[in-house]
């Protein structure tokens, strides 16, 4: 493939969502997870408002009559799981093995009926592959794509295969374009396909060198796009950050009023990917 297509540009509405009458503060949720043992209460500090304003994003255009089975990849601590758990989903959470032996997290999973899905290896999703064909109306993807450090087209074969026809993929992750991060791949700035690896060298070789990979909006609707014909990127906002200090650059008045006048400079990136039916499968083929 010697040029890129040029998917439509993506729309970059800005707004902050408010908690929901389902969310609750972070001091309470803080103590049901104190209840069962030890959690990272800095980290989940740190990221509350992140889960919250994912979840009302999601839920301010998903009908629970579609489905409430969530698969959460990468759910570590649970912190993201039992939000959704609270509000009457039903939850399998995805991670290694060494969090899911830890007795805390064992605790909270069984108060909130999360099924713990232990994955050693990722790249092959073995794990996943123990599991039914459309199981799940919705994937949380989030803060994860960023970190993959290995070829992730048998992983979304096998997280295409348990997603239900309809289903959505949320995807949360930085922005390559923050005004305040890294600095930028000039060559590829005007056409907004983001620095370091392709896209296509991501998809299609073994390259073990995409951590940490930023991604621009438009080139992570390109990923999926590439992936499989059967997403639809349905969904893609630049936002704000959920708190201070994530940057490297403190925010400022004026890096805020910069931020918040041209969506493409703004820290996060929001996805919404639904596979609209299940046709194609993932086309994508790895060679090396």
């Amino acid at each position: 493939m010697n040029r890129s297509p040029r998917p439509s540009a993506p729309a970059a509405t800005f707004r902050i969502v408010p908690q929901t009458s389902a969310s609750p503060s972070l001091a309470d949720f803080q103590q049901a997870f104190l209840a069962h043992g030890l959690t990272d209460q800095r980290y989940l500090s740190l990221h509350f408002e992140r889960y919250v304003q994912t979840k009302n994003r999601l839920l301010s255009s998903w009908n629970r009559a579609r489905g409430v089975r969530v698969l959460d990849v990468g759910a570590h601590w649970l912190h993201q799981a039992v939000l959704y758990a609270m509000d009457g989903f039903e939850v399998t959470a995805l991670d290694m093995p060494v969090t899911f032996e830890m007795a805390d997290v064992r605790s909270i999973a069984d108060a909130h009926r999360i099924r713990l899905v232990s994955e050693p290896d990722l790249e092959k999703a073995t794990a996943l592959a123990r599991i039914p064909d459309d199981s799940f109306d919705i994937v949380l993807f989030t803060e994860i794509i960023e970190h993959i450090t290995f070829n992730p087209v048998a992983m979304w074969r096998e997280i295409y295969r348990v997603m239900a026809p309809g289903a959505r993929i949320v995807v949360t992750t930085p922005n390559y374009y923050a005004w305040r991060g890294r600095a930028w791949h000039w060559g590829r700035f005007f056409d907004r396909f983001g620095g370091g690896l392709s896209t296509i060298d991501i998809l299609t070789i073994n390259t073990h060198a995409n951590h940490w990979k930023e991604y621009s909006l438009r080139e992570l609707v390109y990923y999926f796009c590439v992936l499989s014909p059967d997403f639809d990127c349905t969904r893609q906002e630049h936002l704000q950050e959920y708190y201070d200090g994530y940057l490297p650059v403190k925010a400022t008045w004026l890096s805020r009023w910069i931020e918040a006048t041209i969506p493409i400079l703004r820290p996060e990136v929001y996805l919404e990917v639904e596979l609209r039916q299940k046709s194609k499968g993932i086309v994508v083929e790895p060679h090396w």
